[in-house]
């Protein structure tokens, strides 16, 4: 027992990383696993007791599970059927393409990344960067909803700090799942945002077989109740106004709805807008087609740019938030009540007839939102500017004029978000925060606007620029 026994150097380290191979995988893993499962399942036992709406057993499936689910799904598998014959593509290469749509497409939902990053950060970055407000038609707009409901909140794209405000504000009430582009898939993004329930969407994608795996995703996480923010616009406004909704979305969750039999899906308008658009500036440039269409590195070299600005003024003491950011929430509309008022069932409409009430439906989730969109101080400085005539004019008129437009779009029904007591103070607000800018000049009490801002300036005005027709 005591004889000694001489092995090779490199014997020896094998066996080595072999041994501590298997007191990682045997040992460590599994407790590291552990103590983070610990965490998700506290993490979720306490989310679903503050929640209004439970996080579904769906979203807490595995993913693998729901990857093979939507893979071999018989709508997908009959279209790869059909188009390997129509295409003379090998049936095997067809299903490849579907495994990397769907792995694109599925979320991985985690509940503590959820809960304790993705939530605090969405507090964190929206309280920093803007002073929050929220408005609701009703004090609590889920009070009547049902919970058994799939939730889908419509929302008006103005920006991509959209995903965190209303993550932030209805964190209280349920998580949300939110279609998210392709700007977002890039590191440490990706994983980040997967993890919180989010799934990225090829906006302008034509082909047929992804549109399809997205359709069959949309339609099961509908059925299985997630809870689903939708831009119906399709992408950021360009020109500050709301842009005609696209059916797409609204048509994979509705297609195959009956409000019969199945659990009803509830939409919630809501409109969001903000003293200052973060990216104004190139969503001008991207509309603009005497300009060549701004390229990723621009939008990067844009952005660094911009927050080492902000940064230097931190530091010296000088940055301000960059004012209001206001959400607002209208009342909620049951698709299943839809049905019954006129007396439709989608699942069984042919497609022309089916789009002809989505069409309707969506048109007026859209004027919904309109109506919902909230009414800032910076956005109605704008209008009063581009209401004169004159270039140049008094801050006590253009205050006036402020305040007359204000109480014309308070009399139609309109949100004004900022405090009554308030409003004189915010509208000085905005007058200082439009001469920082540049976009106007003022001296001695005189405002002057310089021609080349007037774009700018009516980017935000439009964005209420649907009161003018009510």
């Amino acid at each position: 027992m005591d004889t000694q026994i001489t092995i090779p150097l490199w014997i020896f380290l094998l066996l080595s990383i072999v041994a501590t191979l298997v007191i990682v995988r045997q040992f460590l893993i599994p407790s590291v696993r552990w103590f983070f499962h610990k965490k998700i399942n506290r993490a979720i036992t306490e989310l679903n007791q503050r929640f209004n709406i439970k996080i579904r057993p769906f979203q807490l499936t595995k993913r693998q599970v729901l990857l093979d689910r939507l893979i071999h799904d018989s709508q997908v598998l009959e279209l790869v059927s059909s188009q390997a014959i129509d295409d003379e593509v090998p049936r095997e290469i067809l299903m490849q393409k579907v495994q990397k749509y769907a792995r694109e497409i599925v979320p991985s939902f985690n509940a503590y990344v959820y809960y304790r990053i993705g939530y605090w950060l969405s507090k964190k970055i929206a309280r920093v960067l803007y002073r929050v407000r929220v408005r609701v038609d009703n004090e609590d707009y889920l009070k009547n909803v049902s919970k058994d409901s799939t939730v889908v909140f419509i929302i008006n794209h103005r920006s991509n700090i959209d995903y965190i405000l209303v993550s932030f504000l209805v964190a209280e009430k349920m998580a949300l799942s939110y279609a998210v582009g392709e700007w977002a898939r890039i590191w440490p993004l990706r994983g980040l945002i997967k993890s919180m329930g989010a799934y990225f969407v090829r906006r302008n994608s034509r082909n047929p077989l992804y549109r399809k795996v997205l359709e069959r995703y949309i339609d099961m996480a509908t059925r299985e109740g997630v809870c689903q923010a939708v831009f119906p616009e399709g992408g950021l406004s360009r020109d500050g106004k709301i842009r005609p909704p696209k059916l797409g979305f609204l048509d994979y969750m509705l297609r195959n709805f009956d409000h019969q039999t199945h659990r009803d899906v509830v939409f919630i308008p809501v409109g969001i807008n903000y003293d200052r658009v973060l990216e104004d500036r190139t969503l001008l440039l991207s509309d603009d087609k005497k300009v060549a269409k701004p390229s990723n590195w621009f939008a990067l070299k844009t952005t660094i740019k911009f927050a080492w600005h902000n940064f230097r003024l931190a530091r010296r003491h000088q940055w301000k938030r960059f004012g209001y950011a206001s959400v607002s929430f209208a009342s909620p509309v049951s698709a299943r009540q839809y049905c019954e008022e006129n007396q439709i069932n989608y699942s069984q409409l042919p497609t022309q007839q089916r789009f002809h009430y989505i069409e309707k439906l969506a048109t007026d989730l859209m004027n919904s939102v309109k109506k919902t969109v909230p009414l800032v101080p910076l956005v109605l400085i704008s209008r009063a500017l581009l209401v004169l005539p004159l270039n140049t004019m008094s801050v006590i008129d253009l205050k006036i004029i402020a305040r007359r437009l204000m109480l014309q779009i308070e009399q139609k029904g309109g949100n004004v978000v900022f405090p009554h007591k308030d409003k004189e103070i915010a509208l000085d607000a905005a007058i200082e925060m439009l001469c920082i800018r540049r976009l106007i000049d003022c001296k001695n009490e005189t405002i002057s606007i310089k021609q080349e801002n007037i774009k700018l300036l009516t980017y935000y005005a439009n964005s209420i620029e649907h009161w003018d027709e009510s």
